[in-house]
């Protein structure tokens, strides 16, 4: 039966001195995703892995597998059984037992790969996969060894304790949250903002946001919604502050003092320079934006540069070179295309 899971880790295995500082962050989101789970957990590091074991039996495998698969750092997750007993004859028989409950009677080809951490280990590892294939060949009728092209993949890893397993998904990968600095991302209702606010987040950034309100120009429900898209990004970024702006007296000021065809510019520069305010007192040192080159007139290479004029900290735009269907592709991913879609004005639509 399987009560524990290994993590394979996606860039992190490629630090160096630093590797460490990756790792216990991987291994503390790890932590706060389970703490949403059902049961109880141990999760601790193991030689180039995160190890979680599940402690009580009250745990929802398939619950365990989703929460994981939203922690960015994770290269696959494998639903895995603990084999204490390490003597090779032993490990098989484990094996098949899994393999069995797993796979059932259905024909199917296989190909075993041997992990031997555990230098010490009373096989090598070519010979691991040779004799633990004829062993499911002898025990599996329905099996078949099809080194090229296999159905399925049996993995076999010796380490202070042995692990078998069928099946791996895959990670998000990226780095750990908060392995790098903060950012304040402008979020809006569109499909842009909490994609490029997702992007941002795989590279470890901590993210906060700021949305810009103008009642009663704006409604409530439209707030609600970028409530609701902030909520959506934390599945992936962590909790996320969320600085709501009240917009409405700057916005009447623009609308009457500038020129009409000016007023989108004019308003983003004004935004731009409250962002960064308010990433400056919360020690941020970035803005994020979902600007893509040309998909809208305000999003020409002059209008950026005018937005970008007004501000003294780098500005990201992770979906710069994207097209839209590009966007709303990750956007399906990560469940915020439909509530992003939902009909209500933002700040910027509703004088222009």
């Amino acid at each position: 039966m399987v009560r524990a899971f290994l993590i394979k880790y996606a860039e992190i295995g490629i630090k160096g001195k630093n590797r460490y500082v990756f790792e216990n962050a991987l291994v503390r989101r790890v932590r706060e995703r389970l703490d949403r789970c059902v049961g109880e957990f141990m999760v601790e590091k193991e030689q180039g892995r995160v190890y979680v074991e599940a402690l009580s039996d009250d745990f929802d495998k398939e619950e365990v597998m989703e929460g994981l698969s939203h922690v960015f750092g994770i290269a696959h997750i494998c639903p895995v059984v603990l084999v204490e007993d390490k003597t090779f004859s032993h490990v098989c028989e484990e094996l098949v037992t899994h393999m069995k409950e797993e796979l059932g009677d259905r024909p199917f080809t296989f190909k075993v790969f041997a992990k031997r951490s555990d230098k010490k280990y009373e096989m090598k590892s070519p010979d691991i996969c040779m004799q633990a294939g004829e062993y499911i060949i002898e025990n599996m009728p329905n099996a078949s060894v099809d080194v090229h092209h296999p159905e399925i993949k049996v993995y076999i890893e010796i380490r202070k304790r042995a692990y078998v397993y069928v099946t791996s998904i895959k990670g998000p990968g990226g780095m750990p949250v908060g392995t790098s600095d903060r950012s304040m991302l402008l979020l809006s209702g569109g499909i842009d903002s909490p994609v490029a606010g997702y992007m941002m987040a795989k590279r470890g950034v901590k993210i906060e946001a700021v949305y810009f309100h103008a009642p009663p120009y704006t409604s409530e429900r439209a707030k609600q919604k970028v409530v609701d898209l902030a909520r959506l990004v934390s599945e992936y970024a962590g909790n996320i502050n969320l600085h709501i702006v009240n917009f409405t007296d700057i916005q009447l000021y623009i609308y009457d003092k500038c020129p009409h065809d000016e007023l989108t510019i004019i308003m983003r520069r004004y935004m731009m320079r409250i962002a960064e305010k308010i990433a400056r007192e919360r020690h941020c040192l970035s803005l994020i934006t979902g600007e893509s080159v040309g998909q809208v007139a305000s999003q020409t290479m002059q209008s950026l540069a005018a937005t970008d004029a007004v501000c003294n900290m780098p500005v990201f735009r992770p979906v710069i070179a994207f097209d839209k269907n590009e966007i709303i592709e990750i956007a399906e991913k990560i469940d915020t295309f439909e509530t992003s879609i939902q009909p209500f004005e933002d700040c910027c639509t509703i004088f222009v």
